[in-house]
């Protein structure tokens, strides 16, 4: 029994060096299926474009939020006014930003002044020919053009339907539909084109990841020059007073304040650019829960404080909140942790429900509150940005709020200006107090009630 052991073990012994090739070979079949494969070109190509179409039809979703949000924080005879205006003001943009606005914003070659006229109008052919092949892509690891155009024009339209809120009411269609023209063809692709284009903005190290500042802030600049140079409605402040104006349906206003949250998932992880690695993927997630957070945060701040100063709940103010906390996380929504996330949202709704009444008690009266949204939490996500992002300073942060802040204002300022003195900003009197809905338009949104 001993001898046949011993026999056993020696020819087991003998055998291991036949088998050790074998085992290196399986060793090295593992390590090959756990290492990571390289992504091909043409799937990064075609997952980057998705996530353009994707993030940039979402964007669009938020035309649709923008235009209840703003029908039902207006009286009722004026809802057939805010939608068409948001209709009209998202196809002048389509168009306009094509024509001028995209070349001004990526300048062709270097970035120079040299650039922005040599691509001042588009090539015909700005989009990949029908059924392109791989050799003739330009760019062909990055996205398909007509994709990156796509999803950059739903920000430019996105910047316009921020001042069509805060105006409401007594502006005139036309003049507005001017200034829509020159806000989405040559101020915002300008100013845009500092950091998004590669400008001097993006030299120094300014960081908007998705534009609390390049695009929100500019919003709110445009919306709060045309605001002081419109004037209030007629009877909003009487008697050192601010006269409530309540909404038309706080249900088309919930509805549009949940399509705009839905939106900002394409917003923020759009904004990502790329969706070809799994880095990206898991950044691009982290982006949409931050986003959420932020959001939370934003409205039940704004409960809260609406309960402890008033008494009870404002609807008006927490749908505000939550779109103020979407703001402050949109300059970056990609590394603050989730608790960082809420935080910055809930501070954003907080400025909210003072900054409504400071307005107030300027005489500047915005209808739906964009400003405090788009221009004041725009500001303040902009400038915390160094708390998560090492490669942001505060000073650079603050260069960038200013400098574009300076540049929408006076631009916006003389446009405003211009257009009153040429063709009247302002409907008349009786006009107002008739509502716009028949006055500009000759139809009612709700016919079969009373106007409100």
């Amino acid at each position: 029994m001993i001898l046949k052991k011993y026999l056993l073990t020696a020819a087991a012994l003998a055998a291991l060096p036949a088998l050790a090739p074998t085992v290196a070979l399986a060793q090295e079949a593992a390590a090959e299926a756990t290492a990571p494969a390289a992504v091909p070109t043409d799937v990064v190509f075609i997952l980057n474009s998705v996530l353009f179409l994707v993030g940039g039809f979402l964007v669009f979703w938020m035309a649709a939020g923008f235009a209840m949000l703003e029908a039902g924080l207006v009286r009722g005879k004026n809802v057939t006014m805010q939608l068409t205006k948001n209709v009209v003001l998202f196809s002048l943009a389509s168009i306009f930003y094509w024509l001028i606005g995209y070349n001004l914003m990526y300048p062709l070659g270097d970035w120079a002044i040299e650039g922005w006229l040599s691509g001042l109008f588009p090539s015909w052919g700005v989009l990949e020919a029908v059924g392109v092949t791989a050799d003739k892509v330009d760019d062909y690891s990055y996205a398909s053009t007509g994709s990156d155009f796509f999803f950059q024009l739903m920000f430019a339209a996105a910047t316009a339907s921020i001042v069509s809120g805060t105006l409401a009411e007594r502006i005139k269609l036309w003049p507005f539909l001017l200034f829509t023209i020159v806000l989405t063809s040559i101020i915002y692709p300008l100013q845009a084109s500092w950091k998004w284009g590669g400008g001097w903005l993006d030299a120094m190290g300014f960081q908007d990841f998705a534009g609390s500042t390049v695009v929100h802030s500019v919003g709110g600049w445009a919306a709060l020059t045309g605001a002081i140079i419109l004037g209030p409605r007629l009877g909003k402040y009487k008697d050192g007073r601010t006269v409530p104006m309540p909404g038309s349906n706080l249900a088309l206003a919930t509805l549009g304040t949940f399509i705009l949250w839905l939106g900002w998932f394409g917003f923020n992880g759009g904004s990502q650019l790329a969706m070809g690695s799994i880095g990206d993927v898991a950044d691009i997630s982290r982006i949409f829960a931050n986003t959420n957070a932020a959001a939370a945060g934003g409205a039940v701040a704004a409960v809260i404080l609406t309960q402890l100063l008033y008494k009870k709940p404002d609807l008006t103010m927490i749908l505000n909140g939550a779109l103020a906390g979407l703001v402050s996380i949109t300059a970056e929504p990609l590394n603050p942790s989730l608790g960082l996330a809420t935080v910055i949202g809930m501070a954003g709704g907080t400025l909210v429900v003072f900054a409504v009444p400071m307005l107030d008690k300027l005489r500047i009266d915005d209808v739906v509150g964009a400003i405090p949204v788009h221009l004041v939490a725009g500001i303040w996500g902009t400038l915390v940005v160094p708390l998560s992002n090492p490669d942001a300073s505060f000073m650079v942060q603050i260069t960038g709020i200013v400098s574009v802040g300076v540049f929408v204002t006076v631009c916006s300022a003389v446009l405003w200006l211009v257009l009153k003195a040429v063709t009247g900003i302002r409907v008349s009197e009786e006009a107002e107090i008739n509502g716009l809905d028949m006055a500009e338009l000759g139809m009612e949104a709700y016919p079969e009630f009373s106007k409100g």
